[in-house]
């Protein structure tokens, strides 16, 4: 083939005989899960653009972070204006809230968002250049009990998806005076293993001390194990809060781990974060994480509103769900696969299926045009539960024979009644 697929991207097929995670029927229903499981929290969908103006990530993600220093797809316009393709969906929902007047809106705006993000980086198991995010953002609530129902509603989906094995990891980033005493005091405790840290951390040691606390490399993992703690530098408010959150874990018997040096990648983060961890993913464990953003819908010039929410990577908890001895829905196979001998019989098969389409019921018409043999074998491949044949003698008679497939048993069925019969078919029927 003269032009193939970039790397670190991917199709998502019918039917993957490689890669069974990348099968859209698995994708379809993730997403019908995590739009349902929002509802029921009240968020409504919103929709942003793939590319924004490079500021915009810039400002809210950090000039010093990964992302925004390596990771991003950037590139100019035909106005020469600088735009970038969105390493994350916060920043584009608080742009959107602050440019279409969300505030507002009588009380807090909670929303979610299933789509596709943008980084430059080594593919590797879960992690690619072009990856899928389910979001949500809760804005104008400060309080300590929307980050516990966040952390509830990130670990009950992955419940309700049938994830295995989940852990919940809580820590608290404090307010930014708190950040700035524990940066300094994890500078100078970092300062004489500066030269045994990874180069990446090195890098980070200056512009992003805190998070050399999220590396996997085993020497800087085994540094940051004698390292100060956040939690000590943490205002009386922000412990009670924390304090509070824990309170709420505990009530609704959900369990959880509180890990000192969890920090997350972007610097909009306060106070409460939290991620859930499969624990099957090799260094790239992470399923979901969040947390409080304070202040970043201000610094990007709206009104300064609290704000709290959290993300899922799609394609790991697909791989995680492939991986545990759960429920995995096969693509849907019809329910009926019609078979037309003729001309006359052709038109009454395009008005069969167009009729029991109107009611729902998934039905494939023949119109290969090979002859009989070949038509039920493509009925067998398609795992269609049913077959009819419809020839001239079937019109004259206004009957036919409805096929089993799995057994090959039959059923006689007037024309008329094929609609209702199927439409009221109960789950699991076989012709007895």
């Amino acid at each position: 083939m003269g032009i193939a697929i970039p790397t670190g991207v991917f199709d998502i097929l019918p039917n993957d005989q490689k890669e069974t995670w990348r099968e859209s029927h698995l994708w379809s229903y993730v997403e019908e899960i995590m739009r349902a499981h929002a509802g029921a929290y009240g968020c409504h969908e919103i929709r942003t653009p793939i590319f924004e103006r490079t500021e915009l990530f810039q400002r809210s993600v950090g000039d010093a972070t990964d992302i925004v220093s390596k990771e991003m797809y950037t590139f100019q316009d035909r106005g020469q204006r600088s735009m970038s393709l969105r390493p994350e969906g916060t920043a584009s929902v608080m742009r959107a809230y602050i440019e279409k007047n969300l505030h507002t809106a009588p009380s807090c705006q909670r929303l979610f968002y299933i789509g596709p993000m943008f980084r430059y980086e080594r593919p590797q198991a879960g992690r690619y250049r072009q990856f899928h995010h389910f979001g949500v953002e809760v804005i104008g609530n400060p309080n300590p009990e929307l980050d516990a129902e966040l952390m509830e509603m990130t670990y009950s989906l992955c419940e309700r998806l049938g994830l295995q094995n989940l852990k919940l990891c809580i820590n608290s980033l404090g307010e930014r005076c708190a950040r700035q005493r524990f940066r300094k005091a994890l500078i100078d405790f970092l300062t004489p293993h500066f030269a045994d840290l990874s180069a990446d951390s090195q890098a980070r040691f200056s512009a992003n001390p805190l998070r050399i606390l999220d590396s996997k490399d085993p020497k800087d993992c085994e540094i940051v194990q004698k390292a100060p703690s956040i939690l000590e530098f943490l205002s009386p408010e922000s412990k009670a809060q924390f304090e509070k959150i824990q309170q709420i874990l505990t009530h609704l018997q959900i369990p959880y781990e509180v890990n000192s040096r969890l920090v997350r990648g972007l610097d909009y983060y306060n106070n409460a974060v939290f991620e859930v961890t499969s624990g099957r993913l090799g260094a790239q464990n992470s399923v979901a994480g969040g947390g409080r953003y304070d202040g970043l819908l201000k610094s990007l010039g709206g009104p300064d509103l609290p704000s709290s929410g959290y993300a899922i990577g799609i394609e790991r908890l697909i791989q995680v769900l492939l991986q545990q001895s759960h429920f995995v829905p096969t693509m849907k196979r019809p329910l009926l696969y019609l078979i037309a001998l003729g001309d006359s019989a052709m038109l009454h098969a395009f008005s069969l299926t167009r009729t029991l389409r109107k009611e729902g019921i998934c039905c494939h018409l023949d119109l290969s045009g090979k002859k009989l043999k070949s038509a039920m074998q493509h009925a067998d491949n398609l795992k269609a539960q049913f077959v009819i044949v419809l020839g001239e003698d079937e019109l004259k008679e206004g009957k036919i024979q409805l096929k089993e497939m799995a057994t090959g048993k039959k059923i006689e069925l007037s024309l008329e009644s094929v609609p209702f019969f199927l439409k009221e078919l109960p789950k699991g029927y076989q012709i007895s």
